[in-house]
């Protein structure tokens, strides 16, 4: 899997043309923010308004498809419930990221837009989210290329990250 970046701003998300765009939602944490949120904005509150009516409630192990176009550049929003913002730790992340690979892998969607959940609030540190992403992807050739919605300081320490793991590898082999 190729990890590739953008920042967490509609204009940068409007320049990414792919055909799924994937987050999640909390289930106790008001207002959204996130890349949620940001597609929230252009959608005109619609995501709200299925948060408020109880269709999408953010808990953990569900997932939403909502279709984008054309006020968004993606096919498909995906939402996945990450369940309460309280008490999220590593094993909700994996268990989150892995839903996230096994309906990608069945919607046959090599490339993605994504924003790991826990991520815009910092709950999971960034070079653990990629070290768990790319161990739970493994060496399946179903996904190509994910790109990470980051910020500049999440995307320079998963790199720098990414830089320094290679380097151990080698120094092993």
């Amino acid at each position: 899997m190729e990890l590739r970046f953008c920042n967490p701003e509609l204009t940068s998300l409007d320049d990414l043309d792919t055909e799924i765009l994937a987050c999640s939602v909390w289930s106790d944490a008001r207002p959204v923010h996130g890349a949620f949120g940001l597609c929230d904005w252009r959608l005109a509150g619609h995501l709200s308004g299925l948060l408020r009516s109880g269709f999408l409630t953010g808990k953990l192990g569900e997932v939403l498809m909502v279709p984008a176009k054309p006020r968004l550049t993606f096919d498909k929003l995906l939402f996945f419930g990450a369940g309460p913002r309280e008490g999220f730790g590593e094993e909700a992340f994996r268990r989150v990221v892995q839903h996230m690979l096994d309906v990608m892998e069945g919607l046959a969607a090599r490339v993605a837009v994504v924003e790991l959940p826990g991520r815009p609030d910092g709950l999971i540190p960034a070079e653990r989210a990629a070290d768990i992403l790319l161990a739970s992807a493994g060496r399946k050739r179903e996904h190509d290329v994910w790109t990470l919605v980051e910020g500049a300081d999440g995307k320079q320490r998963i790199t720098q990250h990414m830089i320094e793991e290679r380097r151990r590898v080698r120094r092993v082999l």
